[in-house]
């Protein structure tokens, strides 16, 4: 069984330090539609030695739920738990995540 960290072991320095990997962030940004998503599931075009890596990363730092399920393991937001521990941040994050993508897209204006 994977270890996750108990809700009051997660720290706001290994969260902000897994989230600053723009590949965490979008596997987080897929993530918080709520549901339990694959791990081939979430980003395309990435090795699965990689991603092991960066789902490892986010479990590590009490971002992200891992179950396995038969052959799979399921990956899912622990936003309950960020949420108890930091209040607003994940939607924070997650806000300023969604607008990068939006200002990187063709015909975005720039400020």
């Amino acid at each position: 069984m994977t270890a996750h960290p108990e809700r009051d072991r997660i720290q706001l320095a290994n969260v902000f330090a897994a989230l600053g990997n723009p590949l965490r962030l979008q596997i987080v940004r897929v993530l918080a539609d709520g549901a339990e998503h694959t791990c081939g599931s979430i980003v395309d075009g990435v090795p699965k030695s990689n991603l092991t890596h960066h789902y490892r990363v986010l479990r590590d730092a009490g971002i992200i739920w891992q179950r396995p399920s038969g052959r799979e393991t399921l990956q899912s937001l622990r936003r309950d738990d960020l949420d108890a521990r930091f209040p607003g941040l994940l939607d924070s994050v997650i806000d300023a995540a969604r607008r990068d993508i939006a200002a990187d897209q063709p015909g975005a204006s720039r400020i």
